[in-house]
């Protein structure tokens, strides 16, 4: 239950908010380019340091059990000393760890993505609430340009890393996008974002406490779990599901990534303008349809056109998932969601490092890829079965 008090955000001014929020896109932008590398130059480590699906599968677990430890310390900065601190911090980490990740051994390499991850889960949730909470009932269109920004960073990650193995200039892209996280983090530390919010008495507290009930709680962490789970799960094994589907003459199997990003730009473009008209919980049902298509005609393919294709479905039905459950949390909980939000994205981490994993363990132990990647469309399932049970358009 919810204490009897509320919080009372102190924002930043109207003049520095549209500023802010561009500054926060560029942010996005950098932080899905640093999140989504991996999977286009994972077979290019595997080969590097002779790894199997199971020890290639430990990026992913070591990456998001940084986040893990980011959310959870952010969460209680975000409450003490407001959004900029954890954002700038995050940014920065973000850059330090992407710099290293071409490292000369595999455990350094970890150990890298095991600090960018951090980065990834300090900037990631206070990016998400400060947008949910500055936009009031814009937040669902808002949140989807917000994320916009983030898959246009990573549908660049793909054609990215096929340019920099060619041409062996990785460590390069490397250096440079880290450059670019640190100065960002130096121009956020100097913008107004307003004080942390203090608490006040409310009359309406008591009315406010029946809608996030444990019920709705338990039910909307494992929609943050799985749906996070389910799209990295994708995005972290595309490139090698392609590679291993079909002949190649060269290595445009790395693109696969990107035609699953590019679904998720398209879809929250798209998006942005029709959760100004259509009921939320309708777009995410249609949605999660197009995405379970997708994985399944992926997860089978065996030609170009069936492994994209698939992939960019997969994509635009997941686009519009993730910035409505923020919507949701932000909506229901009020400036609570900075506490309460520190739980769902620490469980939206723990399905980034646990389900990715997964896919690698039953493609080892089954001898087969596509039995891995049935752990995503299963994801699909499982969103669809828990939205049901939640009931969103009866809760305001």
């Amino acid at each position: 239950m919810m204490s009897s008090k509320t919080q009372t955000l102190a924002i930043a001014p109207p003049s520095s908010q549209s500023m802010i929020f561009y500054l926060l896109c560029a942010g996005f932008v950098l932080n899905g380019i640093v999140i989504s590398l991996i999977g286009p130059i994972l077979p290019m480590f595997m080969a590097k340091w002779g790894l199997n699906d199971s020890r290639a599968g430990l990026f992913s677990l070591v990456q998001f059990s940084g986040s893990f430890v980011g959310v959870l310390t952010s969460s209680i900065l975000i409450s003490a000393r407001g959004f900029k601190p954890a954002i700038a911090l995050g940014i920065a980490s973000l850059g330090l760890g992407f710099a290293l990740l071409n490292a000369p051994t595999f455990a350094l390499a970890l150990a890298a993505s095991g600090l960018y991850g951090l980065g990834y889960g300090f900037a990631t949730p206070g990016t998400n609430l400060w947008v949910g909470e500055s936009y009031g009932a814009r937040r669902a269109s808002a949140l989807s340009i917000m994320n916009l920004a983030w898959g246009a960073g990573a549908i660049s990650s793909s054609p990215l890393a096929m340019l920099t193995m060619r041409t062996s200039h990785v460590s390069l892209a490397l250096y440079i996008v880290g450059t670019l996280c640190a100065a960002l983090a130096m121009v956020l530390l100097r913008m107004p974002f307003g004080k942390p919010p203090h608490h006040e008495n409310s009359a309406v507290q008591a009315t406010s406490e029946k809608i996030v009930e444990t019920g709705v709680a338990v039910l909307l962490g494992i929609l943050f779990f799985v749906y996070v789970g389910t799209e990295v799960g994708t995005s972290y094994w595309a490139s090698t599901h392609a590679q291993r589907a079909m002949m190649w003459s060269g290595n445009t199997w790395a693109l696969a990534p990107m035609f699953f990003f590019a679904g998720l730009l398209g879809g929250r473009a798209a998006a942005a303008a029709i959760l100004l008209h259509v009921k939320e919980v309708t777009v995410a049902v249609a949605g999660l349809l197009i995405a379970a298509a997708g994985e399944f005609v992926f997860l089978a393919g065996n030609s170009p056109l069936t492994l994209f294709g698939g992939a960019f479905l997969a994509g635009l039905g997941l686009a519009s998932i993730f910035p409505i459950l923020i919507a949701w949390l932000s909506k229901w909980y009020g400036t609570r969601a900075r506490k309460v939000g520190g739980v769902m994205f620490a469980l939206a981490a723990l399905g980034s490092a646990l389900m990715p994993p997964l896919v690698g363990v039953l493609s080892r132990l089954s001898g087969s890829l596509r039995i891995g990647l049935l752990v995503p469309l299963a994801g699909c399932a499982v969103m669809l079965t828990v939205i049901g049970l939640l009931r969103p358009s009866t809760r305001g």
